[in-house]
């Protein structure tokens, strides 16, 4: 792999017009990603899920060379229906179209070919490749005192010229004091095989709110790793849902770092995986001043030879006194080869705190079952409705109610009276 990431990289830069100082930048990461590879369960992180084997065996021999120069037409089919939005398109990881025509001028600024100024925890040798092998990214600035009028949609998409390709793309989000975003990220791909790495920065300023949803529904034979790092000041709010179910792998690690008072965050997920699928929420809440606050449920799904993983992770800093954290993992096994695997940790620095934790997985309940087929259902329709009850109660932390509605038409959840 070492050879072909470094002839890879030597074609992108025949074909790019970075400057001496991008290129400088994009070596030392190069060199970085060499040394370290794809992760492996011999790191702590990913004991559990071994991308390294993963990728090996799901792709073979991966190519790290894209032509960015390339167009990729816009495929109006994969629109969302019935929700009028704004548009970030990605086709094969190249940026088609940036649209914010429902929101007022000079309220939303774009930038491109930003400085890069990383402060992630860079054992992650994931973020390393990023920054060697991505095309130029962009930042999107909500203006101060500013709310979108309709939610950002971003469309991640892979067509069907790509295979055996890694894909990387990074976008930058800062908020201004008092500004809000809803953002929903949407996975559709018609090609399989492909490791797409995707990172996401994002900058909460003083009582600013931020709503992320991220929906991988499609089945695909695809690879996916995302990375949100989130930054939070006084008063502001970040909150994730996800909801894991198309992909071959997917894991989705957030760092959220609460560095102001009265900052809080709320990460909400739902796997519902089938037929050797593998996926993962890492989840990390730093704590770092007082009067925080986070809130974690995550809810699991798994058919035949599935797998989840639910790492989450509570830092609560010496400073952070009168801290409020809350983590609960929850798994139905629908098959003796699913597999759910759960770790979650509590570091506390500090004596004034109220954070908990916990965790449970097991078959459906054939009391429930005969419960409700005395009812006149029969037992499909009875799992059914143990099942859509599970996931539902996750689905109602969505605070936002036009993509909470959205999101349960999606996934084909009703509410049963």
């Amino acid at each position: 792999m070492k050879e072909q990431l470094k002839t890879d990289f030597e074609k992108i830069l025949k074909i790019s017009n970075f400057s001496e100082k991008d290129i400088k930048f994009k070596k030392n990461y190069l060199n970085k990603f060499i040394e370290s590879g794809f992760p492996s369960r011999k790191l702590e992180n990913w004991k559990f899920l071994d991308l390294n084997q993963i990728i090996k065996k799901d792709i073979g021999e991966l190519s790290f060379y894209n032509d960015y120069s390339v167009t990729n037409k816009v495929d109006t089919s994969i629109f969302i229906d019935g929700l009028e939005h704004n548009k970030i398109i990605f086709i094969n990881g190249r940026i088609e179209k940036i649209d914010f025509n429902y929101e007022d001028e000079n309220q939303i600024e774009i930038y491109d070919d930003i400085k890069v100024n990383d402060k992630f925890d860079n054992e992650n040798s994931l973020i390393d490749l990023n920054n060697a092998f991505r095309n130029k990214y962009y930042k999107i600035l909500v203006k101060k005192g500013y709310s979108t009028k309709k939610p950002l949609v971003i469309y991640h998409s892979i067509n069907e010229k790509m295979k055996s390709k890694n894909i990387n793309l990074r976008l930058d989000f800062e908020l201004e004091q008092n500004s809000s975003l809803r953002l929903i990220d949407f996975f559709n791909d018609s090609a399989d095989k492909n490791f797409m790495n995707i990172l996401y920065n994002f900058n909460l300023k003083k009582d600013s709110i931020l709503k992320n949803y991220k929906i991988d529904k499609s089945l695909n034979k695809n690879l996916k790793y995302s990375f949100n790092n989130i930054d939070q000041e006084k008063n502001s709010i970040s909150e994730t849902f996800i909801f894991s179910a198309g992909s071959n792998y997917f894991k989705n690690e957030i760092n959220c770092n609460l560095s102001g008072e009265y900052s809080s965050a709320f990460i909400n997920g739902i796997f519902s995986l089938r037929d050797n699928q593998q996926h993962e929420i890492r989840s990390t809440v730093n704590h770092l001043v007082e009067n925080t606050k986070s809130y974690q449920l995550i809810k699991s799904v798994l058919g035949k030879n599935s797998k989840a993983v639910y790492q989450g992770r509570i830092h609560v800093d010496s400073k952070a006194q009168k801290t409020d954290g809350y983590q609960l993992s929850k798994a139905i096994l629908l098959d003796e080869t699913s597999e759910f695997n759960a770790k979650p940790e509590l570091e506390i620095y500090a004596d004034d705190v109220k954070c908990s934790h916990g965790s449970a997985s097991g078959s459906l309940n054939e009391d429930s079952i005969f419960y409700l087929m005395s009812r006149g259902l029969n037992y499909k329709q009875s799992k059914e409705l143990l099942i859509n009850g599970f996931m539902l109660d996750v689905v109602e932390k969505i605070t936002d109610s036009e993509i909470k509605n959205l999101i349960k038409n999606m996934i084909g959840l009703e509410e049963w009276i």
